[in-house]
């Protein structure tokens, strides 16, 4: 199984989120991973906020990937947002964010996380990828393009 699949539960996958500016985003996915990972809100949302005043996460064509690492998690843990409305992200392109991949990492974390990222950078480069997960009708089968070998 990929590094995704290890880290993206289908619970983890929220289709059509309506929210208006990375703010919401990242209090929507504290919200989602205090509720399904059990993590703390607080420091969800302060992690990837910190992260995002270094330096946008936007990788362009639509897509970022806000990451961090934190104390507070075990384990790495992701979580992907489809946006209902593409918000601006400050993205190389200029282009305005509607799929998002939430990273976090335990603070001591090796070399996995950055593994994950580039298997998550190498999927979302591919536009058979990007359409197939704008097009996608359940967490289930956004999941399944996610952790996919091949598209």
């Amino acid at each position: 199984m990929s590094l995704i699949g290890d880290i993206l539960p289908v619970s983890h996958v929220v289709l059509d989120l309506n929210v208006s500016s990375k703010k919401r985003l990242f209090e929507e996915a504290g919200k989602l991973l205090s509720e399904q990972a059990g993590l703390s809100q607080e420091d969800v949302f302060n992690c990837l906020f910190a992260r995002e005043k270094l330096g946008s996460t936007a990788l362009g064509k639509g897509v970022a990937i806000p990451h961090g690492r934190t104390s507070t998690v075990k384990d790495t843990v992701g979580a992907f947002f489809r946006l209902q409305t593409p918000i601006a992200f400050d993205a190389p392109d200029e282009q305005p964010v509607n799929m998002v991949f939430v990273l976090l990492v335990p603070e001591n974390a090796s070399t996995k996380h950055l593994n994950v990222l580039s298997e998550l950078a190498g999927k979302f480069s591919q536009k058979s990828v990007r359409n197939a997960l704008l097009s996608a009708t359940s967490a289930e089968s956004v999941r399944d393009i996610l952790v996919a070998e091949e598209l």
